[in-house]
């Protein structure tokens, strides 16, 4: 079975056809003004607009209010919801209902239980998305080029529907997959030659190693 790839926080139209290119299944747009790589909604537009029909574009967002979200999905037109915040289960079915897209949720991982968290999400997230768990004082939900303990996630059935993020880059992407055998992964910083500026040769890398080995 392929893995399918996501690459995360693109911001710039050149990396964001760098990561088409290159083959990338989902591309990742953030609003979140904490982040490098936040975008706007009039931007996030104009790069949804350039994947449009050639991946699927995920919109990342931190608890969004209604009128935000409402305002980002009309521009960006996503086909996944990738919530990185406090947001519950309930919250969760209301955006799915409201606006028909797939749910990504963020799980943080450090432990066993963390892990074990994710199974509140069955039934109401279409994936759940393993990341590490933020440095303590980080701003950032993701994106902070953190991994955890792969072997955590080494008992998954690999036909569950989850996504392996966290300090993933082109040089132990092989390895974590060989551990966890996950379906899908996500990365954002490890693709990066400096906070929200990606590396097209990077990107290039990531997916060859994902598909190679």
């Amino acid at each position: 079975m392929s893995v399918e790839i996501k690459i995360c926080g693109l911001s710039e139209p050149a990396t964001l056809l760098a990561a088409l290119d290159a083959g990338a299944d989902v591309v990742g747009l953030v609003s979140f003004p904490k982040s490098p790589r936040h975008v706007n909604p009039a931007r996030a537009g104009e790069l949804a607009a350039l994947a449009s029909g050639r991946a699927k574009i995920a919109l990342l967002t931190v608890d969004a209010p209604d009128a935000l979200l409402a305002e980002l999905v009309a521009a960006v037109r996503p086909d996944i919801l990738q919530l990185h915040g406090a947001e519950t289960p309930e919250r969760a079915a209301e955006l799915k209902r409201r606006y028909g897209a797939e749910i990504w949720k963020a799980v943080p991982v450090a432990t066993a239980a963390d892990v074990a968290s994710a199974d509140a999400w069955a039934g109401v997230a279409d994936r759940v998305l393993f990341d590490a768990r933020p440095p303590k004082g980080s701003a950032l939900p993701g994106g902070n080029g953190v991994a955890f303990d792969w072997s955590l996630l080494a008992s998954l059935d690999p036909r569950r529907a989850f996504v392996l993020s966290g300090g993933l880059d082109p040089e132990n992407v092989a390895e974590a997959l060989a551990i966890t055998r996950a379906p899908a992964v996500d990365v954002s910083s490890g693709v990066e030659r400096a906070p929200g500026a990606k590396d097209p040769e990077r990107i290039r890398a990531f997916v060859h190693a994902v598909r190679n080995g």
